[in-house]
């Protein structure tokens, strides 16, 4: 719907939409690129929980995560048994206080995680919390 007034160089009332969907272009395509950036570690289907601890104190945790294969990564890194060790201790060694975050497939057995727990726990872990899907429920807890 335009509306002209005059003659050539008289006012044009017109939307020019076309920088507008450029701009949400441009900002849907770095969307687009940065979020599967923002993921940490190996991408697994973590088990679900009702009872979520919202605690986030020390900072940016170290990623473990154990696939539904039995590959152990740290961040991105696939590591195991004395390669894992070692690498958990110089994370220690660089940072002491840096928490770690263990992020197992909902397949992984129990046996699995305890094994990976144990070789933290070797290598000087002082702690380790398990990542989970929170179950929503009514009260949008």
């Amino acid at each position: 719907m335009a509306m002209t007034t005059g003659g050539k160089g008289g006012i044009k009332s017109e939307i020019n939409v076309t920088p507008l969907v450029d701009v949400v272009l441009v900002l849907l395509i770095i969307f687009m690129v940065v979020t599967p950036m923002l993921q940490r570690g190996k991408p697994v289907v973590l088990p679900r929980s009702k009872a979520v601890d919202k605690d986030t104190r020390g900072g940016d945790p170290l990623i473990l995560s154990i696939t539904a294969d039995d590959q152990v990564f740290v961040e991105k890194d696939a590591l195991a048994g004395d390669r894992l060790e070692a690498r958990l201790r110089d994370e220690i060694i660089a940072s002491p206080y840096r928490p770690f975050l263990l992020k197992g497939d909902a397949k992984v057995t129990v046996g699995q995680v305890r094994k990976v727990m144990a070789i933290a726990r070797k290598a000087g872990a002082r702690g380790l919390r398990l990542a989970v899907d929170q179950i929503k429920t009514q009260e949008g807890t």
